[in-house]
């Protein structure tokens, strides 16, 4: 466990073990952060602005996140507004969050961001009963040191899913294709890239050429490198790894261990329900999709780039099946 203190206190409640959930983006995590947002005493965000601009400032510019207590400290900062529960605070949320926590969706029209009071449809949770916060913002793997830094207690829960099936989701994503144009890929300033998965020069050379789904399968890579090193590096007590695939296969067991992992009740059926419609859902669908959604080129180049990941993970190549 860190050993820096701190004290952030929410809404009269002091944050003790805030639970945080990484993973490459489309790993199934979603699914996981949906039940703990759906379970009493739990308040879970995602991808509030406050917390969205601290950890995406680190996430490109490792550096900043390396001041130490000076980082730790902005990132409570940010967490310190984004876990307010009022009708004005929730107002901010995005509209992935408000129907996480099964809130209707921004009128047609109606731009994200803070709203008349007419407008707001109030807070997903009730502050009074709240015991544990959590959030489950994109990308937040890259932040995973800081976290821990200005949280000590922190818990953290991590999703590995088949790269050939991320890969599958990011290339139908136009947000996450949205990181590769070339005003936003910052591969001249910043150098190995942890955020894009470029790691050497031979990865930095066939960039500016390369292929959407090459670039789709760097940033698995680089995601679940960064996931191994934090298994190394992190106390089981504070680190927990799900496999998607077997959430989607056993989610009754899946929910069972991470309930006693965070030491807090959640429903197993509700679990089950989300993974059924989960899978049903574009967005995140089930497993091996691979299969029929990529090319036989593009299943091809993710494996030549992540081939030594995907076996070391337990997923076969296309070649070895």
């Amino acid at each position: 466990m860190r050993s820096t203190p701190h004290i952030l206190v929410i809404n009269g409640t002091k944050v003790r073990r805030p639970v945080f959930f990484l993973g490459a983006p489309h790993s199934g995590a979603e699914l996981l952060a949906r039940a703990v947002k759906r379970s009493p005493g739990f308040h879970l965000t995602a991808g509030r602005p406050d917390v969205l601009r601290v950890t995406y400032a680190f996430a490109r510019q490792p550096s900043i996140a390396e001041r130490g207590e000076g980082a730790a400290r902005v990132l409570r900062d940010a967490y310190a507004q984004a876990w307010q529960v009022s009708a004005r605070a929730c107002g901010e949320c995005p509209d992935e969050c408000r129907e996480m926590g099964g809130l209707p969706p921004r009128p047609p029209g109606r731009p994200e961001g803070p709203a008349s009071a007419a407008e707001l449809p109030g807070p997903c949770v009730r502050a009074q009963g709240l015991a544990r916060y959590a959030d489950a913002s994109p990308d937040l793997i890259y932040s995973a040191d800081v976290l821990l830094d200005a949280f000590p207690d922190a818990q953290l829960v991590q999703v590995i899913r088949d790269g050939r099936d991320v890969v599958a989701d990011m290339l139908a994503d136009e947000r996450c294709l949205a990181w590769f144009k070339p005003g936003l890929a910052n591969l001249d300033t910043v150098f190995p890239n942890p955020f894009f998965g470029v790691e050497d020069h031979t990865d930095r050379s066939r960039w500016p050429r390369a292929a959407a789904a090459v670039k789709c399968a760097l940033r698995w890579r680089g995601s679940v490198r960064l996931s191994a090193k934090l298994r190394l590096q992190v106390p089981e007590e504070q680190l927990a790894t799900v496999r998607y695939e077997e959430l989607v296969d056993r989610p009754r067991r899946v929910g069972a261990e991470l309930s006693e992992y965070l030491d807090a009740p959640l429903s197993k059926s509700a679990l089950s329900g989300l993974v059924r419609a989960g899978t049903r859902d574009a967005a995140e669908p089930g497993v091996g999709v691979w299969r029929e959604r990529l090319t036989p080129r593009q299943a091809a180049q993710v494996e030549k780039v992540a081939g030594t990941e995907l076996r070391r993970l337990g997923y076969p190549l296309g070649s070895e099946d």
